[in-house]
C-alpha cells in the first residue's frame, strides 16, 4: 500500500512538471522540476504516517535569468588560480597544478631569501598565482607561518619579493578532552594545538603538578585565540578560559588584558591563578625520590634525610626558576655538583642541583623571574642517574615542594572587578557549553 502512494505520488509530481514545462518559458521551468522532486521525496521520508491533506495553489512566477560579466583581469590580462599546497608536494608539482610553466620563476624561488620560504608552506595552505597565456608566472601569493603575506612579481628587470603583515582577525575555539594516559595525549585527541596545551599547564602550574598530580578521568575545558589571515588559521593565541578537573576539585582560571597591556589570570572571583611559586621547576618530568627524614643514599649506603625532591628527567631538559628572585649562588658545590640557589621575597629560597650546565647569565647577584630557564638537567656530583633535586626551604626550615602551602599572588584589584566580570562573561558561557563535548574541538565566535 505505501509503495503504491509513492508512486502515485511520483506520478502525480511528474505530471506537475510536464504542465509547468509547456506553461512557462524555456529555461525558466528547472527550480520548479526541483520542488516538484523534492516534495515527492519529503512525503516518502516518513513512510505509513498519516498526513492531513493540504490545500495548494499554483503560482507561477517569471524570473529573469542572470547575465554573464566578463572578469576584470586588469589591463595585462592574465589568469589567476588558487591551489592548497599538499602533503607531499613540492614547488614543481604544485606549479603544475597551478598551470606555471616557468624555469626562471623556479630558479628565483631557490635563490632569493625572501621567496625561499614558499618551501616552507604547511600541507593545507593555500597559494594564489597569477600567469600569462603561455603560463609564465607573473605574481605568486602566499602566507608563510609568521603570518606574514609574501609576494613574489614580475615586472620589466625579473623577479622581486616582498613580505607585509596581512590583516588578521582572531576567532575562539572551544575543545575538551579527558586524561586517560597523560595531558598531551588527551590535548592531541581533543585537536589542541601544542602551544595551547603548554599555556593550559602553565595557567595551572601553581595547583598542579602535572606528572605528580594527574590522575585517570581528569579532565579540561579550554577556551583560547585562534588566529586567522584571509580566513586561513595562521597559528594559535593566548588560552582566554580554562576549567581542569583534577581529582575532587574544579579549577577554573580567566585571563584579563589590562588597559597598560599586560595580562594575568584570575580566578572567576579575581584570585591570582599566577602563586608567587611554581609547584615543579620542570613542566613535565618523574618523581623517583621524595621528601623523607630517612632515605638510604645510594652512594654514601647509609639512612639519612632526604629534604627535597628528585626529578628524573633526560640530561639537558630545562630547569625553571619556581619564583622570582636573587642568585645568592651558581656554581660547583660537592655532592649537589653544579647547583643554584636562589632568595626569594619573604623567608623562602629554593636550591636546584645536579645540573649539567647552568645559565650563564645567572650568576651570584643576577635576579631571575618565575619561569625562567636557569639550568639544565644533569649528573654532577653524587648522583646515580640524570636528575634534579630541589629543594623549598623557608627560612632554615626546609619543606616538602610537593604538599607545601604555597603562598598566593596579588589578587585582582578591586577597581578592575567589575570590568573583569564583563569580559570573562563570553568565556564562562563557552566552558559551560563545552564540558558535554569530551574530545570534541569547535569554533567559537569572534
Amino acid at each position: 500500500m505505501v509503495a503504491r502512494k509513492k508512486r502515485i505520488l511520483a506520478q502525480r509530481a511528474r505530471g506537475f512538471a510536464a504542465r509547468a514545462r509547456r506553461t512557462l518559458a524555456p529555461g525558466h521551468w528547472f527550480a520548479v522540476t526541483v520542488l516538484a522532486l523534492f516534495a515527492a521525496a519529503a512525503f516518502g521520508l516518513a513512510p505509513g504516517t498519516a498526513r492531513e491533506m493540504v490545500s495548494t495553489e499554483l503560482v507561477l512566477r517569471e524570473l529573469a535569468l542572470p547575465g554573464i560579466v566578463a572578469l576584470d583581469e586588469g589591463a595585462d590580462g592574465g589568469y589567476w588560480r588558487e591551489e592548497r599546497f599538499r602533503r607531499g608536494d613540492t614547488v614543481g608539482s604544485m606549479f603544475a597544478r597551478l598551470g606555471v610553466d616557468d624555469p626562471e620563476a623556479l630558479e628565483f624561488l631557490r635563490t632569493d631569501a625572501l621567496a625561499r620560504s614558499v618551501y616552507q608552506i604547511k600541507p593545507g595552505r593555500p597559494v594564489t598565482v597569477k600567469t600569462d597565456a603561455d603560463g609564465r608566472l607573473a605574481t605568486l601569493r602566499f602566507v608563510d607561518g609568521k603570518g606574514e603575506r609574501l609576494s613574489i612579481v614580475r615586472d620589466a628587470t625579473g623577479f622581486r619579493s616582498r613580505a607585509e603583515a596581512a590583516p588578521t582577525s582572531v576567532r575562539w575555539k572551544v575543545a575538551s578532552g579527558e586524561i586517560r594516559s597523560s595531558l598531551f595525549g588527551a590535548a592531541d585527541d581533543a585537536g589542541l594545538p601544542d602551544a595551547v596545551t603548554l599555556q593550559l599547564a602553565d595557567v595551572f602550574s601553581g595547583d598542579i603538578d602535572f606528572y605528580h598530580d594527574l590522575r585517570r578521568g581528569d579532565g579540561f575545558r579550554v577556551v583560547y585565540e585562534m588566529r586567522y589571515v584571509d580566513g586561513e588559521p595562521v597559528g594559535p593565541g593566548k588560552v582566554v578560559a580554562a576549567e581542569f578537573d583534577n581529582g575532587k576539585r574544579t579549577l577554573r582560571a580567566f585571563l584579563w588584558r589590562d588597559e597598560d597591556g599586560s595580562e594575568a589570570y584570575y580566578s572567576e572571583n579575581g584570585a591570582a591563578m599566577r602563586r608567587s611559586f611554581l609547584r615543579s621547576p620542570m613542566e613535565f618530568s618523574r618523581v623517583t625520590s621524595g621528601f623523607s627524614n630517612a632515605r638510604f643514599h645510594p652512594i654514601l649506603q647509609s639512612w639519612r634525610a632526604h629534604n627535597g625532591v628528585d626529578y628524573a628527567a633526560p640530561v639537558g631538559t630545562p630547569v625553571r626558576a619556581t619564583g622570582s628572585g636573587k642568585v645568592t649562588f651558581a656554581g660547583f658545590q660537592n655532592g649537589y655538583g653544579n647547583v643554584i640557589e636562589l632568595k626569594h621575597a619573604g623567608v623562602y629560597t629554593t636550591l636546584y642541583a645536579h645540573l649539567s650546565k647552568i645559565v650563564p647569565r645567572v650568576r651570584a647577584g643576577a635576579r631571575v623571574t618565575q619561569g625562567e630557564v636557569i639550568g639544565f638537567v644533569g649528573q654532577t656530583g653524587w648522583a646515580t642517574g640524570p636528575h634534579l633535586h630541589f629543594e623549598f626551604r623557608a627560612g632554615a626550615e626546609q619543606r616538602n615542594p610537593l604538599t607545601v602551602a604555597l603562598p598566593s599572588g596579588e589578587p585582582l584589584p578591586a577597581a578592575h572587578r567589575a570590568a573583569f566580570a564583563s569580559q570573562i562573561a563570553p568565556a564562562i558561557d563557552q566552558l559551560a557549553f563545552a564540558r558535554g563535548l569530551v574530545g570534541t574541538l569547535l569554533a567559537a565566535g569572534e
